[in-house]
């Protein structure tokens, strides 16, 4: 048995965990707290996924951009630890009171902070984990914005309002550099990132992030990519976006990537 996770190697036929690269959801899952009303987050069954096969019960995974509190819900539910940040105060505490209170093997603690500054993770985060006799996380999990293409908020610091993709790219890798500071070594960093159109030309935003990444010693492990057929925003306009790209010269995005990266330094 892998010792990052709980899978039972003796059950393996009946594992729901997928091993694909390619992820392919028709519905998002709203089950318990999940209900989606914030634009942009992302659907639940990735993070459950990812929680379940990189680490074991008792762990604690980190969320550097919480959001609405995707991932905090699935970690309550399978029973692991979650420290959030998000720099948005409003959705910190929307989350914090959905949330079910500690209990010896598990604790959840949200925190209002910037992601891209190396103090929220040796300062905030590392005061968390010491409070709980912990030294490091598990697992990282990261969903930035794409860009500019959804304002999350006015804040400066938000990543949503970086002004170029140059911009942008440095403050995610201040956020890398950041959580590379309480993760465990030879444990893993998942990102889920999309690419953009600005002015008709295709931004390999995602692509851009994982070299970043690689660029700070990451390893590599796995690109998995994620299609969502039931994606709300398009669902009932199917007709009027095949309209619009047989009128132009560019595809549809109907996917993004998730990549897996190993801290081995």
């Amino acid at each position: 048995m892998p010792k990052f996770n709980d899978i039972d190697l003796a059950n393996w036929k009946e594992e729901t965990i997928l091993t694909d690269s390619l992820w392919i959801f028709n519905q998002r899952d709203n089950h318990g707290k999940h209900d989606g009303f914030y634009h942009g987050n992302f659907v639940p069954q990735i993070p459950n996924q990812l929680i379940s096969r990189y680490t074991k019960k008792g762990d604690v995974v980190l969320d550097a951009f919480i959001g609405s509190g995707t991932t905090a819900f699935e970690c309550e539910e399978l029973g692991r630890s979650c420290i959030g940040i998000d720099i948005q105060q409003d959705l910190v505490e929307s989350v914090r009171q959905k949330l079910d209170s500690d209990t010896e093997c598990r604790f959840s603690y949200i925190l209002s902070a910037d992601s891209t500054k190396k103090e929220t993770y040796t300062e905030q985060v590392q005061n968390v984990l010491s409070q709980h006799n912990k030294k490091n996380v598990q697992l990282v999990i990261l969903h930035p914005p794409y860009g500019d293409i959804i304002k999350f908020s006015n804040l400066k610091e938000d990543l949503s309002n970086c002004t170029t993709c140059k911009d942008f790219i440095r403050e995610f890798s201040c956020v890398v550099t950041g959580v590379a500071n309480v993760l465990e070594k030879n444990r893993y960093l998942a990102i889920v990132i999309g690419d953009k159109y600005t002015n008709g030309v295709l931004v390999p935003l995602s692509f851009y992030c994982m070299y970043a990444t690689q660029k700070l010693g990451f390893t590599l492990k796995a690109t998995i990519v994620k299609n969502m057929e039931g994606n709300r925003d398009k669902l009932n306009k199917q007709s009027l976006w095949r309209y619009r790209a047989l009128a132009s010269d560019y595809y549809i995005f109907k996917h993004e990537y998730i990549f897996i990266f190993k801290k081995g330094f």
